[in-house]
């Protein structure tokens, strides 16, 4: 409700502005009226209504529809003493009502609450008691009415419009919500995949009678990935990795070093939340399993971890035969996700950003950076 509350908070200083007036315009004429004492009990009336329902006026949740009617009721009434207790000469020679402009923040609570529709017909109450009970059809009555209609219907028809906005507004944003979260999904399940179909190509190069824990963990490992891609072809939740304590992102890239993977990282600890680095740290795990796969059996590869004031940086880089220019697009078109969801997609979600710098024949760098700020 968010666009509503500041039109909601104008009305609210409205009405007690429009108090004011009124207290003055009737300061200032109280004496030309055949019962004067009567409107001042009126105004007391009005005085004390408008102070209580103040905070009523503030917001679309304790202005209800019993509080809007009080308040139409209170201005009709107004409008009909207006009549009986001023001089039938300064009725009909166009004298305010009691209310004055008070009655049209009477009507701009019906807009802002249901629209154009409740304006219209509390405006239409409001013209008629001027018309039958404060000076007939005349030519001042039928331009306040018309001035009356004209902004109420305005001012709930904008309404409407803002909140049909709002709502298409939040269905995008949910939209785009249940999209991220299935593409996180989605990036989940590529690296646990790979992951076992990686377990498959070592277990099977291995001797039958020496194959049963490795069996036993490669079941483990499918049963796993089996679940994941049930609940992401249902829509089930799967739980984010990693805890919300820091985590030394050294710890989560060591691992990666191997015979033809160097590993750099600063003497001290890289600390950032738990999400954040797990999900960095597959990033770097993608990145090294796409040299494994595409940059040959003989490449080599440099993993550096710098860490600075502001953001912390990983680079990938490898000295395979590259790539063209355009090559991930085709691999992207064609379904193989790889780099841009479990490298880019990782890295947005993170607030950050991936860059690949290739030319063919010189090998692949990845640079990894995420923002401190906000991560």
């Amino acid at each position: 409700m968010s666009v509503e509350l500041p039109l909601w908070r104008a009305i609210s200083y409205f009405r007690v502005l429009a108090l004011g007036y009124a207290l003055l315009r009737y300061l200032n004429s109280y004496d030309d009226f055949l019962h004067p004492v009567a409107g001042w009990i009126y105004l007391g009336a009005l005085t004390l209504w408008t102070l209580a329902t103040i905070r009523s006026f503030a917001g679309p949740q304790r202005c209800t529809w019993y509080v809007l009617g009080t308040d139409l009721a209170l201005t009709l009434t107004g409008v009909v003493m207006s009549g009986i207790v001023d001089d039938p000469a300064r009725v009909q020679a166009g004298a305010p009502t009691l209310p004055t402009i008070w009655a049209a923040g009477t009507v701009l609570g019906f807009a802002a609450k249901g629209g154009w529709r409740p304006a219209a017909f509390a405006g239409t109450l409001i013209g008629v008691a001027n018309i039958f009970g404060h000076g007939g059809f005349t030519g001042d009555n039928v331009h306040n009415i018309v001035l009356l209609m004209v902004a109420g219907c305005a001012i709930g028809y904008v309404i409407e419009l803002a909140r049909a906005s709002e709502a298409a507004l939040t269905r995008a944003l949910q939209v785009e919500s249940a999209t991220r979260e299935r593409e996180r999904l989605s990036r989940d399940i590529h690296d646990g995949v790979l992951q076992v179909l990686a377990l498959v190509q070592r277990r099977g190069g291995e001797q039958t009678a020496g194959n049963a824990p490795g069996l036993a963990e490669l079941g483990r490992l499918a049963g796993e990935q089996e679940r994941a891609l049930r609940a992401l072809m249902t829509g089930g939740p799967l739980p984010h990795q990693g805890a919300a304590e820091p985590a030394d992102l050294r710890t989560l890239v060591t691992p990666y070093a191997g015979e033809r993977v160097t590993v750099s990282a600063p003497g001290t600890p890289v600390l950032l939340p738990g999400p954040v680095a797990g999900e960095l740290a597959a990033a770097v795990g993608a990145a090294v399993d796409n040299v494994h796969r595409h940059a040959g059996p003989g490449a080599r590869a440099w993993i550096l971890v710098e860490d600075e004031p502001d953001a912390v940086t990983v680079s990938i880089r490898d000295d395979g035969p590259g790539f063209a220019a355009g090559r991930l697009g085709e691999a992207e078109r064609s379904g193989r996700l790889g780099v841009s969801q479990s490298i880019r997609g990782r890295l947005l979600d993170l607030g950050g950003s991936a860059e690949l710098y290739s030319v063919p024949g010189e090998g692949v760098e990845v640079e990894l950076r995420v923002p401190r700020e906000g991560a």
